[in-house]
């Protein structure tokens, strides 16, 4: 379906959704794989990251624990690093899976606010995250390489525990 004919309502609350499932999404696989927790070491102790829609749109803020854990936090604290969709309708882009990450930054669809270093490593965390959970054929579209070297039982593995853990926190959340 033509990104012109999805109502941008309906595309809000889908972003929207999404962010849910991606913030959730990171802070679990971090507690799963370990390509990730080595990622997550690479950040300071209290260091807060988010992603969020510009201006006021959906968004969700992660901060790193002192036992390099991260959590998803509610708070107004400015978080150190920011990976910013300039318009509602970029984040649908991305989250569509019609347009890359990397694409969207290459299309100055998106920008990060914050040291770059963090940014890169952020961006692993999150691609591994969606090799993970995501259908090869549609991850392949959404992270710029694939890896190669994951395994269908290592990805069927470690996909249906990350899911289970974002249903029971969507559930412990209602």
């Amino acid at each position: 379906m033509q990104i012109s004919q999805i109502k941008p309502n309906i595309q809000h609350m889908y972003v929207k959704l999404m962010m849910e499932v991606i913030g959730r999404g990171l802070v679990t696989a971090s507690q799963i794989d370990h390509e990730i927790q080595k990622e997550i070491q690479g950040f300071p102790t209290g260091f807060i990251f988010a992603m969020k829609v510009f201006p006021h749109g959906p968004s969700f803020k992660i901060k790193v624990l002192d036992n390099k854990q991260l959590q998803l936090i509610d708070d107004t604290t400015k978080p150190h690093l920011s990976i910013i969709f300039k318009h509602i309708y970029h984040a649908y882009l991305v989250f569509s899976f019609q347009e890359s990450t990397a694409r969207a930054f290459a299309n100055d669809r998106m920008v990060a606010d914050g040291d770059l270093s963090y940014a890169i490593r952020l961006v692993r965390c999150l691609n591994k995250m969606e090799a993970l959970i995501l259908p090869k054929p549609i991850a392949t579209l959404a992270v710029k390489n694939y890896p190669e070297q994951l395994k269908l039982k290592e990805k069927i593995n470690h996909a249906s525990r990350i899911y289970i853990k974002i249903a029971q926190s969507f559930l412990k959340r209602s």
